[in-house]
């Protein structure tokens, strides 16, 4: 039996759980964030970080969605946690990862800025 369908609909169903959970966490907090890079320009921090969460959205959610064409025949119970837990697993790295690189990047940036 195969079991691919199962598979889609519970690896989606996770992986843009979590994305739009830690979306809305990175937007409030980094709204923080971005203020204080910035200061004296609400209005452009904000606007900054509409940018960063559109862009975290698209890239994420895109990226789960092309995976699945690249899955196996799924034949048993067993292989499809296994499947699941490895793409969601890459999913949260790859969250982590450009969360910290958008960091990085930021503060390079403001600090260029301000020397």
């Amino acid at each position: 039996m195969n079991l691919n369908i199962i598979g889609y609909i519970i690896y989606l169903g996770i992986t843009i759980i979590i994305i739009l959970k830690v979306g809305k966490i990175c937007y409030k907090n980094g709204n923080i964030f971005v203020s204080e890079l910035i200061p004296n320009h609400a209005d452009l921090c904000q606007k900054i970080n509409q940018i960063l969460l559109l862009g975290y959205y698209l890239l994420n959610i895109g990226y789960c969605a092309m995976t699945l064409i690249s899955w196996e025949k799924i034949l048993s119970i067993h292989q499809l946690i296994e499947v699941i837990a490895l793409k969601t697993a890459t999913i949260i790295f790859i969250i982590s990862a450009l969360h910290y690189t958008n960091i990085i990047i930021l503060t390079k940036y403001i600090h260029k800025l301000i020397k």
